[in-house]
């Protein structure tokens, strides 16, 4: 892959989550319906990644051994390291879904106080814990207790603007034993929106003594590093924008080292595409149920993708795994002939006019 100078180096290259190094320090942030094993394996090949974390899972589902909650958080034997992240309120139920964690090798045990789903909240789990600082403190505590592997804490700023409160939540966690905290500078009212205002990030950072880890609209190599210039955090969380560029992690990574900053090609877009599809297809026991993953990834993927615009719709209408792949053979085959020099390989491809249905939205996706 062709290479381009990097930007100046700010920040060092490592955290330490008690005897684990995190190398580099660039995390692939959990995702609902994203951060599967296939995903997480396609971001590990690629390169640049120091930690993984699952899908969040119900702590009480896991501890008995739901068989699709374990499906969720499966390993690779050499996925390390890895964290599984668990979700709820019920402090004892989250202890025990933290022993099937260690239990399943994972190096790290995160909890989940950032979801602003409507339906985690209305339980009283994610990013609603927030508004209860006594119950995080007793979860954290339990968690902690039940096991003997690092507890980390994932959140945001605060529940809403009137109460951004991250800094003495991340001090509560650290108190009760966590050994890291990522804080998302949204508050749970933002959603997925929101005027972006990283300070919360600055002062946990500046208050706590365990590695503080910042997260939220990290879509390129540059806002990457304005959030270490801005927040001085020790590591940084990559979410949505991993899904749309699955080299960005490598990117930053390259940028934080000094090294040249990977460029990509259309033929290792092409690779990567076809790698995911062909990996969701072998773990799904039907080609058909792999569908909607295929469609949720080329959803994002496209977007960054030269008129990206007008494969889009022709992958999310495909019925077919067979379809979506002629689709997307289709799409790179002219790709390459633009590449090769041919400036009207892409002249009639344009948006079909039907609308198309069944898109998946951010708000799904992540």
């Amino acid at each position: 892959m062709p290479e381009t100078s990097p930007p100046p180096n700010p920040t060092a290259t490592a955290y330490t989550v008690r005897e684990l190094h995190i190398s580099p320090n660039v995390v692939l942030s959990p995702m609902e319906g994203v951060t599967d094993l296939t995903f997480r394996r396609l971001i590990r090949q690629i390169g640049g990644v120091g930690l993984t974390v699952t899908e969040f899972v119900p702590g009480g589902s896991l501890a008995h051994g739901d068989r699709k909650v374990m499906q969720t958080v499966e390993l690779d034997a050499d996925e390390r390291p890895v964290a599984i992240q668990l979700f709820g309120r019920d402090p004892a139920l989250l202890a025990e879904g933290a022993r099937v964690v260690e239990g399943l090798g994972a190096n790290i045990c995160d909890i989940n106080m950032g979801c602003p789903s409507k339906k985690v909240c209305a339980h009283s789990g994610g990013s609603a814990l927030l508004q209860d600082p006594a119950l995080v403190a007793r979860i954290v505590r339990a968690v902690v207790g039940a096991v003997s592997i690092p507890v980390t804490v994932k959140m945001r700023s605060g529940f809403d603007a009137a109460h951004r409160n991250a800094p003495e939540i991340a001090a509560i966690c650290e108190a009760e034993g966590a050994s890291a905290v990522a804080i998302h500078w949204r508050t749970r009212e933002d959603k997925y929106g929101g005027e972006r205002a990283v300070d919360k990030i600055a002062e946990a950072k500046a208050r706590l003594k365990i590695p503080v880890l910042g997260n939220g609209d990290i879509v390129d190599v540059e806002s990457a590093l304005r959030m270490f210039r801005e927040t001085g955090c020790d590591g940084v969380l990559i979410g949505r924008g991993a899904v749309r560029n699955p080299w960005l992690l490598r990117q930053v990574s390259d940028a934080l080292a000094g090294r040249p900053i990977t460029v990509v090609n259309a033929a290792e877009q092409r690779r990567v595409m076809f790698t995911y599809f062909d990996d969701l297809i072998r773990r799904f026991n039907r080609p058909a149920g792999a569908i909607g993953r295929m469609k949720m990834f080329a959803g994002y993927f496209s977007k960054q993708l030269p008129h990206g615009d007008a494969l889009r719709p022709r992958l999310q209408r495909a019925e077919t795994v067979e379809a979506l792949y002629e689709h997307a053979l289709a799409y790179f085959e002219r790709l390459d002939r633009h590449e090769a020099g041919d400036e009207a390989a892409f002249e009639a491809y344009v948006p079909p006019e039907r609308p198309v249905r069944g898109e998946i939205s951010a708000e799904q996706a992540v």
